[in-house]
């Protein structure tokens, strides 16, 4: 299996207040995330965003910064993928 040559990043959303919905719902519509799902644990959103490059990502994140509800994110670079949908890589 070949995985994309795209950047991949994992980006922890925590909001502010109960509400996930309204802000899963918004994050879900920018074109560059590919996955949204609400979470246990310390954050409440958990996003997988590709790209391009950085820059591309720092233009989304100031996107998705501007989503009403979200308190603060914390993103992580994906710097190899060893296992994908069920499949090993490599």
């Amino acid at each position: 299996m070949r995985m994309s040559n795209k950047m991949r990043v994992i980006l922890q959303v925590f909001v502010e207040g109960k509400d996930l919905d309204p802000v899963a719902r918004a994050i879900a519509q920018i074109p560059s995330v590919t996955d949204v799902y609400e979470i246990t644990g310390e954050a409440d959103i958990f996003v997988i965003v590709e790209t391009e490059d950085v820059i591309t990502f720092r233009n989304i994140l100031k996107d998705i910064l501007t989503v009403e509800g979200i308190r603060s994110t914390v993103s992580s670079v994906v710097t190899y993928v060893h296992k994908h949908e069920g499949q090993t890589i490599g």
